[in-house]
């Protein structure tokens, strides 16, 4: 697995970027594992590939608070993300790893890896619901995936120093929720993990095989990807 450092300019940009990875795997012929972290330079929100907009999210909210809202192309319901979530991108091989088509599995597997680092750190980190991990009973990080042919892409966030009150402000209750919230508002529910940056990054690539960094990445087919997706309302607006 190589490890792929890299923020891009813009919202639509690094979403783009997390399939072409998933996409360049694909087309690779052989197993293409890859981790990448990144990091949003200003707040926006992200809805599910499914989701309906205006039934997870505060849509006037965002347009008074001048908050993009995005889609992306993995599931599950909406996020706030900025400065203080950091974001992670695993892309994995069904070759290697043939288990991990359950999808349960595949849950379980990616979620417990990053928990067991974690907890050298944080040692009440668990694993809760069927993607979140928490604090005790207070959720730091939520992911999705999407599947393909041979490989899967599993992301997700991890709070540690988000300012919270902004979930509250720009998302709505969200329809579909684990027994674990108890209903609790989006203010009561989420928690920042106690660490700082560097920490935390170590700790997440720790988690993972990692031979090495990369040192290219699918720049066209990002750039396609935004032209042809990302960077169009029609897709964001579908539902």
């Amino acid at each position: 697995m190589l490890l792929l450092d890299l923020t891009l300019p813009t919202p639509a940009e690094n979403l783009a970027l997390d399939e072409a990875l998933l996409e360049e795997a694909e087309a690779a012929g052989r197993p293409l594992e890859t981790l990448r972290l990144w990091e949003p330079s200003h707040l926006f929100v992200v809805v599910g590939r499914s989701s309906q907009r205006a039934q997870e999210v505060r849509l006037e909210a965002c347009r008074e608070a001048g908050v993009a809202v995005l889609r992306r192309a993995s599931g599950g319901a909406a996020v706030v993300v900025g400065p203080g979530c950091l974001m992670y991108t695993a892309v994995l091989s069904y070759q290697l790893r043939p288990a991990l088509r359950a999808v349960d599995h595949a849950h379980r597997f990616v979620l417990e890896r990053i928990a067991r680092s974690l907890r050298r750190l944080v040692p009440s980190v668990r694993r809760c619901g069927i993607s979140d991990l928490a604090l005790d009973d207070r959720k730091f990080s939520g992911n999705s995936m999407r599947t393909k042919r041979t490989h899967f892409l599993y992301h997700g966030t991890l709070l540690y120093d988000f300012p919270l009150r902004w979930a509250d402000r720009l998302l709505n209750t969200p329809p579909r929720q684990p027994t674990y919230r108890r209903r609790r508002s989006h203010g009561q529910f989420l928690i920042n993990l106690p660490l700082s940056l560097t920490p935390l990054r170590a700790a997440l690539i720790e988690a993972w095989p990692i031979s090495g960094p990369r040192r290219d990445w699918p720049r066209q087919d990002t750039l396609r990807l935004v032209a042809e997706r990302y960077g169009r309302r029609e897709w964001h607006e579908v539902r």
